[in-house]
């Protein structure tokens, strides 16, 4: 079937639909729903089999929904309406959530009813939640409408009642920081995480506050900041304390600025405060909150990370690296590096170089700080090291994850290994990493392509070993089971001094400092020419900003990867993780 996708953006839940939709064997093409951009006439120019937005912000018009079937993803169960409905379940508590797909109609959300699916709600940030178990939701519901649909036999259900809630606004949001106890700041932070933040006045300014977690041990008077980790500022509640990692600027224009590191952000105006590290070794389920954390069990260690976004700045790289070196002090026979439930890495952090003094001398630095970090990964030795993908990862991040000698994935994961769409050459060794693992021809079409890949495609192509098809909050559980088994198996140990010689073979042909070279000479060209795309791609990312037409390569119809399209060049699918231990 061709479906083609409408969204007003190509979001994560979008790239999962894309890529899950071509692995089932449909054409599948996307086009934007833009300001000024006629959407009925592109809609009758692909002429689809079928319409299916899985993110739009704006209705479809009576012209489009009244010619093709078109099929709208809500998040939220059936009978919920509006357009805050996720916000509204992570800011109320709720412990269970769904997606419903209803058919497009001439009142918001409350069409027919093709399919939908509930999930549990954790206590995370709604951005994550999205990613997550929203996004499994999704596509089970999804996959279930369009193969209803293609079934042509199917009679949606009509909704039975139902309720239209508000667009959740600032004044919804806001904090009383001398009357609002830990449990509402975090459900209030964690239901704006991502977009738009709250709203809040800090140390004599106006800021949107973006993300939240709990601090058990320090207190102090409501509202005033405790303690400085990670870039991430503690403040006060009416009952404890709360660790904010991300401020952004109001702007009287739009777009507005990019989200930063809450110290970064505040810069001059922060005041002298203690710089407060987590715990070492908590342990996987320590309460202290930290983006970086390391624990052991047995002869395997666990070095997790998790920066918002999954951006990586000059900053995380460096501190990333230190705790890596750390962990190679350990006596270990797998490391494990990930197994977060949320983004693994998308590579350089492209707000914190757009808020530079010198965006160009700041991508250097940041560059460099991932090369870094990828060369003591690559350059590992004496025991085995795994990736362990709990979510998304892109460009410098899939690369990153590449370093490994073993890449394993939750089976939602989505992977986009390519920078041409930010106008990058690229950098993290990529041109040793992805031809070795799927050769040079598919390596050059992985990059040129530049579309997004499900976890079992790219486990097909060699990109992946393992997928492990779990829910978010086990994967890391399901990851500590995986890596024990490999700790001991007794194969590992020559799997280890294998790997040894095998890197010497390879650093005698054409050493690591050679691809290095070759990539950053590229990237510092582009990074020093004023002229260069990449300068206004950045710009238009971190802002926000809509292009002014549908790229190209997302609105051509992408072939089937079952067949022709790129997983067809590989061999068939390994086994999969199991589910637990």
């Amino acid at each position: 079937m061709y479906v083609l996708l409408v969204a007003s953006a190509f979001n994560s839940l979008t790239q999962r639909v894309h890529a899950e939709l071509r692995d089932h064997g449909h054409r599948v093409a996307v086009e934007l729903a833009l300001p000024d951009v006629p959407l009925a006439d592109t809609v009758r120019r692909h002429d689809p089999d079928l319409v299916l937005a899985p993110m739009l912000r704006t209705a479809l018009p009576e012209e489009v929904w009244a010619a093709y079937t078109c099929l709208v993803v809500h998040p939220g169960p059936v009978g919920d309406r509006g357009p805050s409905s996720l916000d509204h379940a992570v800011q109320d508590g709720e412990t269970r959530w769904g997606v419903t797909v209803l058919q497009a109609n001439a009142e918001m959300d409350a069409g027919d009813v093709w399919a939908a699916a509930d999930c549990p709600v954790p206590p995370v940030g709604k951005s994550d939640l999205y990613r997550g178990e929203i996004a499994d939701a999704a596509l089970e519901a999804v996959l279930l409408a369009v193969e209803r649909f293609a079934s042509g036999t199917y009679v949606p259900q009509p909704q039975a009642g139902g309720r239209a809630r508000p667009f959740l606004r600032q004044d919804d949001r806001r904090i009383d920081w001398d009357a609002d106890g830990t449990e509402r700041v975090l459900r209030v932070l964690r239901a704006a995480d991502s977009q738009p933040g709250v709203r809040d006045h800090l140390l004599g300014g106006d800021w949107y506050l973006h993300g939240g977690h709990r601090e058990d041990d320090l207190r102090g008077r409501p509202g005033d900041l405790l303690a400085t980790r990670a870039g991430a500022v503690c403040r006060a509640t009416a009952d404890g304390a709360v660790w904010i990692p991300e401020l952004r600027a109001p702007s009287a224009v739009r777009p507005a600025g990019p989200r930063l590191p809450a110290t970064l952000a505040l810069g001059d105006r922060l005041p002298p405060l203690p710089e407060i590290p987590a715990p070492p070794d908590g342990g996987p389920y320590r309460p202290a909150w930290s983006d970086i954390g390391y624990h052991e069990e047995g002869q395997t260690g666990f070095l997790s990370f998790s920066f918002p976004g999954g951006a990586m700045s000059t900053a995380h790289c460096r501190r990333l690296l230190d705790a890596y070196r750390t962990a190679c002090t350990r006596p270990t026979t797998v490391l494990v590096l990930g197994g977060g439930r949320d983004f693994f890495s998308n590579g350089i952090h492209l707000g914190v170089i757009e808020a530079a003094d010198d965006p160009a001398e700041e991508s250097w630095a940041n560059i460099n700080a991932m090369d870094d970090l990828v060369e003591a990964v690559l350059s590992t030795t004496d025991r085995l090291v795994v990736s362990a993908l709990g979510g998304n990862a892109a460009a410098g991040g899939v690369m990153l994850a590449l370093a490994a000698d073993e890449v394993w994935c939750r089976s939602g994961v989505v992977l986009n290994p390519h920078y041409r769409l930010m106008g990058l050459f690229g950098s993290e060794y990529w041109t040793y990493t992805l031809p070795r693992r799927v050769g040079s021809s598919l390596a050059v079409r992985l990059t040129s392509e530049a579309l997004p890949l499900g976890a079992s495609a790219a486990q097909r192509v060699g990109l992946v070993d393992r997928t492990v098809d779990c829910a978010p909050a086990d994967f890391s559980r399901e990851t500590e089971c995986l890596a024990a088994r490999l700790a001991a198996l007794p194969a590992t140990a020559s799997r280890i001094a294998a790997k040894k010689a095998e890197r010497e073979l390879h650093e005698a042909r054409r050493p690591l400092a050679a691809y290095r070279a070759a990539e950053l000479a590229r990237m510092r060209r582009t990074f020093f020419d004023p002229d260069a795309p990449y300068h206004a791609l950045r710009r238009a990312f971190v802002r926000k900003e809509h292009p002014a037409a549908t790229p190209a390569h997302l609105a051509r119809a992408a072939a089937d990867r079952r067949g022709a399209g790129v997983t067809g060049l590989a061999a068939s699918d390994a086994a999969s993780g199991p589910r637990s231990c």
